[in-house]
Order: C-alpha cells, then sequence, then structure tokens
C-alpha cells in the first residue's frame, strides 16, 4: 500500500484511479497522518448493491397509490 500527501495525490490524481482500476490502494495523508484511501471497488459489494436496488425497485412496483418520498418517510418516522 502506498502514501501519498494531498498535493501530489491532487497533482497525480489519475495515476491513482489508474492504481486503483489495477488493483492497487493508496492512503492519502494530510499533515503525515492518513485522511483517506483511493482503492478499487470490492465487486461482490458492488453486486450486493444492484441486487438490493432490484428489489427495492421490484417492491415498489407492487405498491398501490402514489408513490413516498424518502423525505415523508423519515417525517412520518419523526412524528
Amino acid at each position: 500500500m502506498r502514501k501519498v500527501g494531498v498535493f501530489e495525490a491532487k497533482t497525480h490524481f489519475s495515476a491513482l484511479i489508474d492504481d486503483a482500476a489495477a488493483g492497487k490502494t493508496t492512503v492519502i495523508t494530510k499533515n503525515g497522518k492518513p485522511v483517506a484511501e483511493i482503492r478499487p471497488i470490492d465487486e461482490s459489494r458492488k453486486t450486493r448493491a444492484l441486487q438490493a436496488l432490484e428489489r427495492i425497485r421490484a417492491l415498489r412496483s407492487t405498491l398501490e397509490g402514489e408513490p413516498i418520498s424518502a423525505r415523508e418517510l423519515i417525517d412520518e418516522g419523526r412524528k
């Protein structure tokens, strides 16, 4: 795992993205302390997220009436 400072990361961002695409992780530091990571996406996590999204869409299509927004659900939960 490579460590780079914020300035270097900003300057070479495209190269860091290419490294992530190649499977490498880079830790971004600020004043010598780790603050972020640029890493490849976990494909199994991505697949699970897409499956969950499809299940949500399927559930929404079975609901009757007007769709309820996330804001309405939040507000209702606060009552």
